[in-house]
């Protein structure tokens, strides 16, 4: 039976705590006195980092899907050759040490292009100080993915005045975390938590289908489990796997299907996910669907990472894992030359 002494042994460094707090977090760096930006013009914005940052900038790039701004994502060392004049590099790196990030910024400035940083220190604050790059000071709670309501929030303070979001819709998105919090926190492991449900459903490898509009969702829940359960996960889009992905579901497989959807997803997308699961359903392909709340797209996004988050640490925990430690990234970064 889990139980609070058996999340408490295994998330030995208190990753659910900071997670219970996500709402408050929230609040507060929305309230923060943050100077916005004052860049004028701005017709393409290239967003830049890598992991949980990166899955940041996913957000923008959902909330921006629909005005005239347009967006590149840049997880890696090069910028796209359509940045001009009127393009914004936004750089986000809450260690401030992220070596791709780090050479993309060093690149816009050598550049002379338009600038504007957020971390919590480390490299990054240090070349922007020695070069007069505008950048904001972030806290980070934990770690840089336990962080993320801190940097969102802040984020969309900050480009408030070009980011095309009504402030009624982030306050919201923040009531709206403050309700689920009181469904999934630590304060209530009982049997009415959704996302320890879905944490006890989550066996062998999960591949997790999205519709368009969701897929920020997605890759954030198949970076936590990755990253706090340690287990392999896939994402596909649902109307691209369609034409190729479903095909693989013809053999037996340890796959485990989860749908994730918004709760008004276009008609056609409905009708999609009508005729995969009937696949499913014939084929005897067990599958879990998780709904997005109602709201704005910033509301849907937010929520479905706190719940899918929270699911990735209680089942690392009911396996007898701390959720975090990411020994291989540390690997990794210790044998990364540096920008």
């Amino acid at each position: 039976m889990f139980n609070s002494d058996i999340l408490k042994k295994y998330d030995s460094h208190g990753m659910h705590l900071v997670y219970d707090k996500w709402p408050y977090i929230a609040k507060e760096s929305y309230s923060n006195n943050y100077l916005p930006v004052n860049f004028e013009n701005i017709s393409h914005i290239v967003f830049v980092g890598m992991g949980g940052s990166g899955a940041l900038h996913d957000i923008f790039s959902a909330i921006l899907s629909k005005s005239n701004i347009h967006v590149s994502i840049v997880k890696g060392y090069h910028l796209p050759n359509t940045v001009d004049s009127n393009t914004l590099i936004v750089t986000t790196s809450v260690s401030g040490n992220t070596v791709e990030t780090m050479t993309v910024l060093d690149l816009a400035k050598k550049l002379n292009h338009k600038i504007i940083a957020f971390t919590n220190g480390g490299e990054m604050k240090k070349y922007c100080l020695e070069h007069k790059i505008q950048h904001r000071d972030i806290p980070m709670y934990h770690s840089p993915r336990a962080s993320f309501p801190s940097f969102l929030f802040s984020m969309l303070k900050v480009l408030e005045p070009i980011i095309p979001i009504k402030r009624e819709d982030i306050t919201q998105s923040i009531d709206d975390l403050e309700d689920l919090r009181k469904k999934i926190s630590s304060d209530n492991l009982n049997t009415d938590n959704p996302a320890l449900d879905i944490a006890k459903w989550l066996t062998d490898v999960p591949i997790i289908y999205y519709p368009w509009g969701l897929q920020a969702a997605a890759v954030r829940f198949k970076n936590s489990l990755q990253e706090n359960t340690k287990i392999h996960a896939m994402i596909e889009d649902v109307i691209e796997a369609c034409h190729n992905g479903i095909v693989a579901w013809e053999r037996p497989s340890n796959m485990k299907p989860i749908l994730i959807r918004g709760e008004d997803d276009y008609m056609k997308t409905k009708e999609r996910w009508n005729l995969i699961k009937e696949y499913f359903e014939c084929n005897k392909i067990e599958y879990r669907e998780i709904f997005s709340v109602k709201g704005s797209i910033l509301t849907k996004l937010i929520n479905l990472i706190y719940l899918l988050d929270y699911s990735s640490i209680y089942r690392a925990a009911m396996s007898g894992i701390d959720p975090t430690p990411v020994n291989a990234i540390d690997f990794i970064k210790s044998r990364t030359s540096k920008y």
